[in-house]
């Protein structure tokens, strides 16, 4: 895999604002409209998001893998594969590699543009 770090997200994507986010090493680029946000993830392997929980939430594996807990069950996506979290459901993640994704938030305001 000698595109494991490299985004496959668009040029044009990756120009868009970044999203003000507290997750070290990570980068994610903010399309929001006032129904909702999709964040465009590029995610470092080794990678942890601690349990939380927000407004209803869909997401897609674009590259590499994510290991998702979802209201307390643990299943491992990759590549292609979709998500639904609840609105208010705890979750977390882990990578083990490199991986990109795109979440699409219920809230408009998930996230800030980064200063």
């Amino acid at each position: 895999m000698s595109n494991q770090n490299q985004s496959p997200f668009a040029s044009f994507i990756q120009n868009w604002p970044k999203a003000d986010i507290p997750m070290q090493g990570f980068t994610a680029h903010l399309l929001s409209g006032g129904n909702g946000q999709a964040v465009f993830f590029e995610i470092p392997g080794g990678s942890e998001v601690p349990p939380h929980s927000h407004g209803a939430q869909w997401g897609i594996v674009v590259s590499g893998e994510l290991e998702l807990t979802i209201g307390g069950e643990t299943k491992t996506y990759g590549k292609g594969d979709t998500y639904t979290i609840g609105d208010g459901e705890e979750h977390s993640a882990i990578t083990k590699d490199f991986a990109c994704v795109i979440d699409v938030f219920a809230d408009s305001d998930r996230y800030q543009k980064k200063a």
